[in-house]
């Protein structure tokens, strides 16, 4: 088994979490990478993002935070939702950055 089958079996990534507020905001959908990446000294990444991440109108922002845990509820984010359920765009952002963190080539 590669290391790409572990980390994201049949292409979907596990070790993140997916939230939808329902477009209540801009960055109506914020994904939380969660797990022990590249020796994080204890930050945990997360990117916010709309429905066309990669549209010149369209909103993606990467941050980072140390008072993130990996498996809080996060209710203030929304609703929690399966990657099957983002739209096409934000899919191929949160693999892209999937990849980087996990250095999966």
């Amino acid at each position: 088994m590669t290391r790409e089958e572990r980390f994201a079996p049949n292409g979907v990534p596990k070790k993140i979490r997916i939230y939808d507020d329902g477009g209540k905001t801009l960055d109506r959908y914020t994904v939380v990478f969660t797990g022990n990446y590249k020796g994080r000294d204890r930050i945990c990444y997360y990117l916010g993002m709309s429905e066309y991440p990669f549209h010149p109108q369209g909103f993606g922002q990467h941050g980072w935070s140390r008072e993130i845990i990996d498996y809080p509820s996060y209710k203030q984010l929304g609703k929690k939702i399966a990657f099957d359920k983002l739209p096409e765009q934000c899919q191929k952002l949160v693999i892209q950055d999937y990849k980087e963190i996990w250095n999966i080539k």
